[in-house]
């Protein structure tokens, strides 16, 4: 960790989040990796009470009042329980909540934000449907105008919590003659008679989250229940992917940490030929890389963190959001699968935790948005950059740089 980028305050929560990590029974791990738990409700409960969950928050919903930067903090160390455990933490107090804290009405955040953060309540985000699941603007569930409440009718799949939460954030298509950024509405959605969890999915990794499929049913959602504007539901999905994306990447570090540390060890340990195998260029090189690409992980997101704190730019956030999940998750990846290389045929047992953190780490590059999807991001704002900034008096013009610069016919650009 880089406490010389964290505040007092943040190095102080920062440790109260490892005093959780150390609650955590082992039991409770492995039982999530066996589905014997299917949503990790006593874990949730305990950071309510530890007042860990939501920490950006104001104090009157029940929040701390901290920053970007300290949230990243906390959500490295949640991750180094598994990934699982960072993304039913961050699901309802990162992304839930930041939807209803923005976006939301007063009597919305005292109803469901505050007990959410005491750990009395659970949440889930409904975005992705069977249909569809980066094509946002595809939404096929509909909630229809009844006068004073909506009838939701449609499916959502992947939804972390289908099993365990007691309220879901639901976007529905509201006006089917709209255009697609106009047509949609943002909803809290009771569990009530209507919604099902039909089916639970049987996951590679990041297990015991109760990933399911939601089916609403004719399902009344009063008006007062729409987050934002009737048709508004982009302008909550564009300002909520920043903690999406930026969370997600935030907690993927912690779920390679321990890759690296249980590697790390078991080469100081582990003899060949004579001597520990730390001793091999073979094997500390690769654990050189891992604990490289971890800080270059951490920097990158502690800089985002500080943009979104600072209110820089929101399409330079946008992009060092997108730069930030993809570049980690993908590094994160490669910490893992060092740490496996080093560790040999033992590393893909489950005598070490090794094989289910690499696993779980599979999962990053695909949720929240697939990192395909964060290359066209980065590629659309990078380029939008370049030409905003074009022909700007204060920029050298590098190509001329070059000694034949002003070769006649030899720029052919049709």
């Amino acid at each position: 960790m880089f406490d010389y980028l964290l505040s007092k305050e943040s190095i102080k929560i920062r440790n109260e989040a490892r005093e959780l990590v150390k609650w955590v029974p082992r039991q409770m791990i492995i039982d999530m990796d066996a589905d014997k738990i299917q949503f990790p409700k006593e874990f949730l409960q305990e950071a309510g009470r530890r007042n860990l969950l939501g920490c950006r928050y104001p104090k009157k919903w029940g929040g701390r009042e901290l920053d970007w930067v300290t949230t990243a903090a906390v959500m490295e160390e949640i991750g180094t329980l598994g990934y699982i455990f960072a993304c039913t933490f961050g699901v309802g107090a990162e992304l839930v909540c930041d939807a209803i804290i923005q976006h939301g009405s007063d009597k919305q955040k005292e109803k469901y934000v505050k007990p959410l953060l005491k750990g009395e309540l659970f949440a889930a985000e409904c975005l992705t449907e069977p249909r569809g699941g980066s094509d946002f603007f595809g939404t096929t569930t509909t909630a229809e105008d009844k006068g004073d409440y909506f009838l939701i009718n449609g499916q959502k799949r992947f939804i972390v919590g289908a099993e365990g939460a007691d309220y879901f954030l639901v976007y529905a298509k509201t006006d089917s003659q709209a255009a697609p950024h106009k047509a949609l509405s943002c909803l809290i959605v009771d569990r009530s008679p209507g919604v099902e969890t039909k089916y639970l999915y049987g996951l590679m990794g990041c297990r015991g989250g109760g990933a399911g499929r939601l089916v609403f049913k004719d399902v009344r959602v009063p008006k007062e229940n729409v987050v934002g504007k009737i048709n508004g539901a982009y302008p909550v999905f564009k300002t909520m992917m920043v903690p999406e994306r930026l969370g997600t990447a935030a907690m993927t570090i912690g779920s390679a940490r321990p890759a690296l540390d249980v590697a790390t060890e078991y080469t100081t340990k582990r003899k060949a030929f004579g001597t520990t195998i730390n001793n091999f260029q073979g094997v500390n090189f690769q654990i050189a890389e891992a604990a490289m690409l971890l800080d270059v992980c951490r920097s990158m997101i502690y800089t985002t963190a500080r943009a979104v704190d600072q209110q820089a730019d929101p399409n330079q956030v946008r992009r060092m959001v997108s730069e930030s999940k993809k570049f980690v998750t993908e590094a994160c990846q490669k910490v893992a699968h060092h740490a496996m290389q080093v560790m040999g045929g033992i590393g893909y047992t489950n005598v070490y935790p090794i094989e289910r953190i690499v696993r779980d780490l599979r999962l990053a590059t695909i949720w929240t948005g697939s990192n395909e999807v964060m290359s066209i991001i980065i590629a659309n704002e990078w380029y939008r950059e370049h030409i905003q900034k074009k022909g700007a008096s204060y920029l050298r013009n590098y190509e001329n740089d070059a000694i034949e610069a002003d070769a006649p016919d030899e720029k052919i650009f049709e």
